[in-house]
């Protein structure tokens, strides 16, 4: 089969197409054929060499975390998924290096969940990485109906999730993003604050994927809830406020239920660009420029 590959790090030129073996699927595994699958800011990351932590394995690396695609393939002791479901899920990448930018990923059978109905692959390829990372945000914070949550980076792709699941939730919930992002921020029914400027008032928790850090504390409530974009990040406790830190993890239960939201039209999907495999380093260089609102997505 066909996978996007690199043998050693360095900039977008590392990548290329190669002829790699097709995965069998073992116990409790299923193998996807891949319709779409998207690019992350920590696959740019690894790719340059600048991953903070040792990989279970080593290079050559395929890389890829969401998928969309068809189950073509069943191992033993999968008696809930079949072949030919549509499904989307993700690899937790720096666990297994199982890349998704291939023709066939095997993944466990439990990390994955039906694709929203008459949603396109290439749309719902955005979903499971970020809005499992939005989703597992606002489970750790467990707010009530009603309650008051600060979202910074609200227009980047966790952030756009959050804000829609807040809302679906019912939820206040207020996105820091720039003034040319304010139309997005205010559709998912929330206040837009710029970030040019603090927030006015308090408020019961923040999500900060903005990465503004510790002193958006003095913004929370004592007794309220803080959430930081990864461990490295989370400050200590102060006044009582519970402080966490982002690690998405793969839920196929929690992604089934974020795919009827989707299909229900309260989680809008965003598609920055769509890349063939040939061109994955323009894929890598276009989210290196910043500022994009929707996922890059890879095609075989």
């Amino acid at each position: 089969m066909r996978a996007v590959r690199y043998a050693t790090f360095g900039g977008p030129e590392v990548l290329h197409v190669a002829e790699v073996p097709v995965p069998e699927p073992g116990p409790g595994q299923v193998r996807v054929r891949v319709a779409a699958s998207v690019v992350h800011p920590v696959d740019l990351m690894i790719r340059a060499g600048r991953f903070p932590a040792p990989l279970p394995t080593g290079l050559p690396y395929t890389p890829g975390w969401d998928v969309a695609g068809t189950v073509d393939a069943v191992g033993p002791s999968v008696p809930q998924v079949a072949v030919g479901d549509e499904v989307i899920g993700f690899s937790p990448w720096l666990r297994t290096t199982a890349g998704a930018h291939a023709e066939h990923v095997v993944l466990d059978a439990a990390w994955l969940a039906p694709a929203p109905a008459g949603v396109p692959a290439t749309e719902a390829a955005t979903l499971p990485t970020n809005g499992l990372a939005a989703a597992q945000a606002l489970d750790l914070l467990a707010l009530p109906a009603g309650a008051t949550v600060l979202v910074t980076g609200a227009a980047g792709q966790v952030g756009g999730f959050v804000l829609a699941l807040a809302r679906a939730a019912g939820l206040h919930a207020t996105g820091l993003a720039g003034e040319g992002d304010r139309a997005f921020v205010e559709s998912l029914g929330a206040t837009f604050a710029p970030r040019s400027g603090a927030p006015a008032g308090t408020f019961d928790a923040v999500v900060d994927l903005a990465v503004i850090g510790p002193e958006l504390l003095d913004l929370v409530r004592d007794g309220g809830g803080y959430v930081a974009a990864s461990p490295p990040l989370r400050p200590e406790p102060v006044r009582g406020i519970r402080t966490y830190a982002l690690e998405v993890e793969p839920d196929g239960a929690r992604l089934a239920d974020l795919a009827k939201l989707v299909t229900s039209g309260d989680v809008p999907l965003r598609v920055a660009g769509v890349y063939p495999f040939a061109d994955a380093a323009a894929a890598h260089e276009r989210l290196a420029q910043g500022g994009v609102r929707g996922g890059v997505v890879i095609v075989p």
